[in-house]
């Protein structure tokens, strides 16, 4: 096994615990990793502005050398803000996904750099929970209104029978044209994302391999859901949470303990700060 020159961790359900916090063994643990030379990078769904208090916490906030890969792979950037990739969700494609959210009865909402934009006055609980845990205010808008705004993200959000349903018929290819078009995955049984093609956490990552000049087989990364699956399969180690769902464990080179139990601490010590 390649020595471990690159660390990548999900946040919800992997780095934090179930009261979204990094445990006192966990962030030893990494900045022990960091501190032995292994670039530590934070990869998310969530957008910048909804991990700073982890970053600050780990030390790694606000610097041109360290990076993040965010709202699922489609944003790459330092911690201090400089955009290495982008790609964006364009305004068909938008109306493409209102006009499923409408069929199935389900809320949509897009995700811009600073902001989240819903066409539904009538707002899901679930979009105020991520606008607090993101730091990203909500705007209604109009599909009208929306040809003019950089979406990042689509995210629909509902009861999980009804996502399922949607999942379903997508996969079973009743609109091929846009699974063909977009990247969709789940990332809580609540939530089914959307990005532009080929947009992924591993995507992310061999961009961030480039920049760094770190092989894939040098990285080491953990993840608990459908949209860590891809860059579990990137790494030369790709770590599941107990936690975690059962395709990705039968993807993973390793099951560590759950989220409860400072999984990541677990993986780190005894991948890369064994001996």
């Amino acid at each position: 096994m390649s020595k471990i020159k690159l660390f990548a961790t999900d946040i919800d359900n992997t780095l934090i615990n179930s009261e979204e916090k990094v445990t006192l063994r966990v962030k030893e643990a990494i900045l022990e990793a960091k501190k032995q030379g292994v670039k530590i990078v934070l990869c998310t769904g969530r957008p910048l502005s909804g991990i700073k208090h982890i970053l600050q916490d780990l030390g790694l906030d606000n610097q041109d050398d360290e990076f993040v890969v965010c709202f699922g792979g489609a944003l790459v950037q330092s911690t201090s803000g400089k955009v290495l990739y982008q790609k964006e969700l364009s305004y068909a494609e938008y109306m493409e996904l209102e006009f499923l959210a409408r069929k199935y009865d389900i809320y949509l909402q897009m995700e811009s750099m600073d902001r989240i934009y819903v066409a539904n006055r009538d707002l899901s609980l679930y979009s105020s929970q991520i606008s607090n845990r993101t730091s990203l205010p909500i705007s209604f808008r109009t599909p009208e209104e929306m040809k003019d705004i950089h979406s990042i993200k689509a995210m629909y959000i509902s009861e999980p029978d009804k996502l399922i349903k949607l999942e379903n018929d997508m996969y079973a290819g009743k609109f091929d044209n846009l699974v063909e078009r977009l990247t969709f995955s789940k990332s809580k049984p609540f939530l089914f994302e959307a990005n532009a093609k080929n947009v992924t956490k591993a995507q992310g990552l061999q961009v961030l391999s480039h920049e760094l000049k770190i092989k894939p087989t040098e990285m080491m990364t953990i993840g608990d859901q459908q949209n860590d699956e891809s860059m579990i399969e990137l790494a030369g180690v790709g770590v599941a949470m107990e936690n975690g769902i059962s395709t990705l464990k039968q993807k993973a080179d390793y099951i560590t303990t759950d989220n409860n139990h400072d999984g990541v601490a677990a993986a780190l010590e005894k991948f890369v700060l064994k001996g």
